[in-house]
C-alpha cells in the first residue's frame, strides 16, 4: 500500500505564499487521484483540493479556490499544494490523501491512505 509523507508547511504572514509536498512510496503512485484536507483546532477535517491520476482533472473548494493550486509529478511519485494569499483563517495541519478511483471525490472518508500532516500557521 501506498505511504504518504507531507512537508513543506511552516509560519508565514498573511498575504505570503507556501508550497506543500507529498512524497509517496509503495504503491502506484499513478493509479491514485490525490487530495490535500486540512483540519483547525477545534474544527472538523475539510477538504481543499484533489487531483487527477494524469494531472488533467482538479477540483477545489469555494474557500481557496483561486489562491491554491494542486499539481503533481508521477514520475517523482510528489504531489504539490501551491498556496498563495494566505489568511489567517488558512491556518491548520494539511494532510495529504490517495484515492484509488476513477472520478474525483471531496469526501474524508471516501480515501484510504493518509499522511501524519504538515502544519500551517498564518500571522495576521
Amino acid at each position: 500500500q501506498v505511504q504518504l509523507v507531507e512537508s513543506g508547511g511552516g509560519l508565514v504572514q498573511a498575504g505570503g505564499s507556501l508550497r506543500l509536498s507529498c512524497a509517496a512510496s509503495g504503491g502506484t503512485f499513478s493509479r491514485y487521484n490525490m487530495g490535500w484536507f486540512r483540519q483547525a483546532p477545534g474544527k472538523e477535517r475539510e477538504f481543499v483540493a484533489a487531483i487527477s491520476v494524469s494531472g488533467g482533472g482538479t477540483r477545489y473548494s469555494d474557500s481557496v479556490k483561486g489562491r491554491f493550486t494542486i499539481s503533481r509529478d508521477n514520475a517523482k511519485n510528489t504531489v504539490f499544494l501551491e498556496m498563495n494569499s494566505l489568511k489567517p483563517e488558512d491556518t491548520a495541519v494539511y494532510y495529504c490523501a490517495a484515492d484509488r478511483f476513477f472520478l474525483l471525490r471531496t469526501t474524508e472518508g471516501q480515501y484510504d491512505h493518509w499522511g501524519q500532516g504538515t502544519q500551517v500557521t498564518v500571522s495576521s
